[in-house]
């Protein structure tokens, strides 16, 4: 009886397994952005262009588990003369840091299409724990591919003070709204 009962908790352990897989993100079709205050009256928003991110996640996208990194050089707000200056050691200093990244640490759903999303970001050399709001936009079945692909969007804020990021900026604002839309597709 024991030797049953070991086989079967096996056997669901593996079919447990073989539901979860690979996910990763259509680059084409997903998007970075942030937005922040500038001299306390103005937003100024922007987006990286360089980023890998992929995830494992049930066949409904259920219960992701992320990763990701993104290239500070890949700063964009549409001005070069600002971007070079988020580049510098004023804000990213991205020869040092080239890459900011994220890993989950826990995922709890929140009803049946969103979830909290747990995760340390490690940013300017600096780690911390932070909360994703996350929403699964929709799942199909790719026509070329024939393969699961799932609308993915991600919300949190962060202090960018709390990474040593842009610390003797005055004008600019310390909360970074950040906005993932990710369309990922099952690999």
């Amino acid at each position: 009886m024991r030797t049953f009962l070991i086989a079967c908790c096996s056997l669901m352990a593996g079919l447990t397994l073989q539901a979860q897989s690979t996910w990763a993100a259509d680059k084409a079709h997903s998007q970075i952005q942030f937005e922040i205050t500038h001299m306390l009256i103005s937003t100024v928003a922007g987006n990286f262009g360089d980023f890998e991110i992929s995830a494992v996640a049930g066949e409904a996208f259920s219960d992701p588990q992320f990763t990701g990194s993104i290239k500070t050089t890949s700063v964009d707000t549409g001005v070069e003369r600002r971007d070079n200056h988020l580049r510098s050691a004023d804000f990213f200093e991205a020869e040092t840091y080239p890459e900011m990244t994220f890993v989950t640490t826990s995922v709890q759903a929140t009803g049946e299409k969103t979830f909290d999303l747990n995760g340390d970001l490690t940013l300017h050399g600096v780690t911390k724990a932070v909360t994703l709001k996350g929403s699964v936009t929709g799942v199909i079945t790719d026509p070329r591919s024939q393969k699961p692909k799932a609308g993915v969007k991600l919300t949190t804020t962060i202090n960018r003070k709390d990474y040593g990021v842009g610390t003797s900026m005055g004008m600019v604002g310390d909360e970074v709204e950040i906005t993932i839309r990710l369309e990922m597709a099952q690999q």
